[in-house]
């Protein structure tokens, strides 16, 4: 599919779709969203440039992602959304800017780009030509990756409360800390705080990819003609620097959190499974002596006094019930159980 923008009255404008794929007069923005051969040969043709395929885009390496190329400059960059099931996508995202006029070619639905061209069909104060779009796109991009790690801090922190408890325990002189609530589904804490790590690991990669267009950006226009719009885009390159940096960093620390709410999952795990091993041991330990008695009084020797005594059952019974209560006793004492 081909979208083709416009500017009318400093606002963004869509082209409406012809029969036959083309480059309008006054088109500052061409969005190629899973584009067709067709499609691909006519802005070929009416750029002078050679898109890459969808083919070329997953063989590229990272290291030759950015490049110029007929006048043209070519920038990948590899951008995350949440898919079906809430399930992270990643996918490489291309832009190409040539004789200012952008081109996009994707094949994945990034929520960055609508929530971007909705923004943008309202008066903007910012230059709109294929430069302007680009660096707003660019924000537009990052703001979705910052809310995105913003909802992942607000399921660890969820996660976190799960696994720990609900905190100190309020109006007592002397607070003590809850026990953690009972019936927490520690394999479902892991599978959440998993999916949460495998996205914030994509998106740290993703800003990263960003962060390397954004750089290779503020070099091409570094060495273009000086003029206000072009002070205007490097000043908003550096603060979306500043931004994607700090992003990094929220990811990388979120990362860490991740990391240590899995390993305390994983701890009380243990702690569980120990847990049930001291109960079967110790039931084997309390249960040991009574086996013994057992044992002994129902041996078949001819000549045992006991088998003559008139409260012989009795007194084995008894023997049996107080050899298992001292050892419970003992355990209890020692704060075994």
């Amino acid at each position: 599919m081909l979208n083709a923008y416009g500017t009318a009255n400093g606002c963004l404008t869509e082209f409406a779709a012809s029969a036959s794929p083309g480059v309008e007069a006054g088109t500052i923005w061409l969005d190629l969203v899973e584009p067709t051969a067709e499609e691909e040969a006519a802005v070929e043709t009416a750029l002078g440039i050679d898109i890459p395929t969808r083919e070329e885009l997953a063989e590229i390496e990272a290291s030759s992602r950015l490049y110029q190329e007929d006048g043209a400059a070519f920038m990948t960059a590899n951008l995350i959304r949440r898919g079906e099931h809430d399930q992270p996508e990643s996918s490489p995202v291309t832009f190409i800017i040539k004789d200012n006029v952008l081109i996009t070619i994707r094949y994945h639905h990034p929520q960055a780009f609508p929530a971007y061209v909705k923004r943008a069909m309202k008066p903007q104060t910012t230059a709109m030509t294929g430069w302007g779009v680009l660096i707003s796109l660019l924000e537009a991009v990052v703001d979705r990756a910052a809310d995105h790690l913003e909802r992942v801090g607000q399921i660890v922190d969820e996660t976190s409360k799960k696994t720990f408890g609900s905190g100190r325990a309020m109006g007592q002189a002397k607070a003590k800390r809850q026990p953690r609530r009972r019936g927490v589904n520690l394999q479902e804490l892991i599978e959440n705080i998993g999916e949460e790590g495998d996205f914030t690991s994509k998106m740290r990669e993703s800003l990263v990819s960003i962060g390397r267009v954004v750089a290779f950006m503020q070099a091409i226009i570094d060495q273009m003609r000086e003029s206000k719009a072009m002070k205007e885009n490097r000043a908003r390159i550096k603060i979306l620097q500043r931004d994607i940096v700090s992003l990094t960093d929220h990811a990388s620390f979120l990362n860490g959190k991740i990391s240590f709410l899995l390993d305390a999952v994983l701890g009380l795990i243990s702690i569980e499974q120990n847990g049930i091993i001291k109960i079967f041991s110790v039931a084997a330990v309390v249960f040991l002596p009574p086996t013994l008695v057992a044992s002994i009084y129902g041996m078949n020797y001819k000549h045992m006094p006991e088998l003559e005594w008139t409260y012989g059952y009795p007194f084995a019974l008894g023997l049996m019930v107080l050899s298992a209560i001292l050892p419970f006793l003992y355990f209890k004492q020692k704060g075994w159980l």
